[in-house]
């Protein structure tokens, strides 16, 4: 008869599992100055890639429909990265929401990035992108994008994630 493994042999394969878990939230080990190499080497390939003024290339790292983090190098013609911005946090949220309307897709896509939800049938027959961002509030910032490829505004909606416990209670 096989004994089944010990709570404390269970847990000790467990933790260093846990712990890298937990490692991995928080910010990527980057700084400016490095090359697109050593970017590459730590975040893997880019979800993005953006032509930008005076030969910068901004990459993109996004973290999926459910991650709340996307990171911008952006990346000078020297090759060395000249900034790293995580860009889905309330701030730069709220600045870009200021500056939003008018906006075409592709600037939007350099100044976020890929939305964790598109949405057909927004305003005026355009779409909505949704980006889930780190808040205490069940939210996630919406930007509304007219049948003519222009952003006509953006701000805080309820994410339906929220709703799914309140569902089941119906």
């Amino acid at each position: 008869m096989k004994r089944a493994p010990s709570l404390a042999r269970c847990s000790a394969l467990l933790l260093p599992l846990l712990l890298a878990g937990c490692i991995s939230f928080g910010p990527p080990p980057l700084s400016v100055g490095q090359t697109e190499a050593e970017v590459r080497a730590v975040m893997g390939v880019p979800t993005g890639r953006y032509s930008m003024p005076e030969g910068v290339t901004r990459l993109e790292y996004a973290t999926g429909p459910f991650g709340r983090h996307t990171w911008m190098i952006d990346i000078g013609p020297d090759g060395r990265s000249r900034r790293v911005q995580q860009v889905l946090d309330w701030r730069n949220l709220a600045a870009f929401q200021q500056r939003a309307a008018g906006m075409s897709v592709d600037e939007l896509l350099r100044e976020l990035g890929r939305p964790g939800d598109r949405a057909h049938g927004g305003l005026r027959g355009g779409e909505t992108w949704s980006y889930r961002y780190p808040t205490n509030n069940c939210l996630w910032f919406q930007v509304s994008i007219g049948a003519d490829g222009k952003v006509i505004g953006a701000g805080d909606g309820i994410d339906p994630m929220c709703d799914v416990n309140d569902r089941a209670r119906d």
